[in-house]
């Protein structure tokens, strides 16, 4: 068993997101404790936004600079990772109404033509082997959720869920954590309330 925790927050310390994504992690490794963790900081070792170098390279064009060549060696041990996976654990923040930029490069370099996905005669096709769990602590300032006046600015997890669903991650469970901007009582509400549905995990 192979548990793949990527964190993208860059709050650090004081991040709900990696605080929930560890408790995901740790969730995890209680139901299953001979498994292994990949541990992925988006913030602290970050992938390249893509560029015109990138597609070039894509296409086979000779890689002359070192640091792209770096960071496409890092894109193909991000898609490594997640064959490798059995369990994938996503800290993912709502910045403005959407994800940080760090966990976007990230999804840019594995969502790759022929690797994690391909077009098909009935349209696209996930790549990634099927049973994989993936769980996504998310945390929002805000409310989005129901009938939230603010529900069509929600960008963040359905992003997510069809982003990971085209390379073949349908089995998506998200943590979620909102309204911690609306004053400590309510932040303490929503991460008590998350705690107590990583614990029911099963």
């Amino acid at each position: 068993m192979s548990i793949l925790h990527i964190d993208s927050s860059i709050l650090g310390e004081y991040s709900v997101s990696r605080l929930l994504s560890a408790d995901i992690v740790a969730r995890q490794l209680t139901l299953h404790p001979d498994a292994t963790v990949q541990y992925r900081d988006l913030v602290s070792h970050p992938a390249l936004h893509l560029s015109d170098k990138h597609i070039a390279a894509f296409q086979g064009a000779e890689v002359t600079d070192a640091a792209l060549g770096e960071d496409l060696a890092a894109g193909g041990a991000f898609i490594d990772d997640l064959f490798a996976a059995d369990i994938i654990v996503i800290g993912a923040p709502m910045y403005n109404f959407s994800i940080p930029s760090q966990l976007k490069a990230w999804i840019d370099r594995v969502c790759v033509a022929g690797r994690t996905f391909q077009y098909g005669a009935n349209g696209p096709e996930g790549l990634l082997p099927k049973g994989k769990k993936v769980f996504v602590a998310s945390s929002r300032g805000g409310f989005y959720t129901g009938d939230s006046p603010a529900a069509f600015l929600e960008h963040q997890e359905t992003y997510l869920k069809g982003v990971l669903a085209f390379i073949g991650l349908t089995d998506v469970t998200f943590i979620r954590a909102e309204g911690l901007s609306r004053g400590d009582d309510a932040k303490a509400t929503a991460i008590a309330n998350a705690h107590s549905a990583i614990a029911a995990l099963s």
